[in-house]
């Protein structure tokens, strides 16, 4: 066989291409070129996009086990919790119930013995409801203004409460709306008893000043019988507040020894902030009879003071 007719070219096997370093370097190149053209050209969304498309439909399928597991989870443990809520409020409703029946029978019985005794009947209190608008701007009084006025029934020294207890008394009223002064404002003041004790007394704001004045109870004989913890109320003596309204709680008292007096400063049962929903209440002295309520109205007046001010 003639020499020329012999391929004398390698066997693919060992064909020898490009070194290995120079195909790293021309791939890096090309990595680095087409990101820098899908940072500067975003060349590279579409493929992007036709590739999620195209996925999503598998991804859902991925995920429908894990779903469906979370879902079942979710659902058990819902319907337990429902069961026991409704377990809950089985047991709150008979309560309620009887203790509506309880209190029934205690108001019967409450106007029997008034009329057998001959006392008037027990007061009942209007109310309107209002939500608070604003502070006031006088920055050195602790104040909020209400949407209600004179003519929705709102009165002038009407108490303002909320269903943690007092937050203050209207000192101003305008036909649309009011003005309340806080129980820690330093002007406001109110007759409160102690629950544990009886002893009555007055509570007064702007106890410890600063950002959030509290109230104290002033004229406390250095050894009177009162302890932190006591809870304070309205005694219902002045003609403006309901009696058993919660007022405050005690949290320090001081005897000093130089002083026939002790300090006691208390913490509002209805602090101002966050509020806003209130209920105004009609002074108690408009419901009483003529004689009583000209001698509360000395009181009620006294109590709205900061309104002339």
């Amino acid at each position: 066989m003639p020499l020329e007719t012999l391929d004398r070219s390698p066997p693919p096997f060992f064909r020898q291409g490009l070194p290995a370093l120079a195909r790293l370097g021309v791939c890096s190149g090309l990595a680095v070129l087409l990101m820098l053209a899908d940072v500067r050209w975003r060349v590279a969304d579409p493929l992007r996009l036709a590739v999620a498309t195209v996925l999503l439909p598998l991804e859902h399928a991925a995920a429908m086990p894990v779903q469906a597991w979370d879902g079942a989870s979710t659902y058990f443990g819902s319907l337990r919790e429902a069961q026991i809520a409704e377990d809950a409020a089985r047991e709150s409703l008979v309560r309620m119930v009887a203790r509506a029946d309880q209190a029934d029978r205690l108001a019967d019985e409450n106007t029997r013995l008034r009329a057998l005794l001959g006392l008037q009947p027990t007061l009942t209190v209007k109310t309107v409801a209002a939500e608070v608008l604003r502070e006031s701007a006088d920055l050195f009084s602790r104040r909020v203004v209400i949407d209600r006025g004179s003519t929705h029934g709102v009165m002038s020294g009407g108490p303002v409460v909320d269903e943690r207890g007092v937050l203050g008394q209207v000192t101003r009223v305008y036909p649309l709306n009011a003005e309340v002064t806080l129980l820690t404002d330093r002007e406001a003041a109110i007759p409160v008893l102690n629950t544990r004790t009886g002893a009555r007394g007055a509570a007064f704001g702007g106890a410890g000043g600063g950002a959030n004045p509290g109230l104290e109870w002033r004229y406390v004989a250095a050894d009177a019988d009162i302890q932190e913890g006591d809870l304070l109320t309205t005694s219902g003596l002045d003609g403006v507040y309901p009696p058993g309204l919660a007022v405050a709680r005690v949290v320090a008292v001081e005897r000093r020894a130089e002083s026939g007096f002790a300090r006691v400063r208390l913490l509002p049962a209805a602090p101002a902030g966050g509020v806003r929903h209130v209920l105004v209440l009609e002074p108690v002295s408009t419901q009483w009879p003529a004689d009583r309520a000209g001698g509360a109205e000395a009181s009620r007046t006294g109590a709205a003071q900061p309104e002339s001010r």
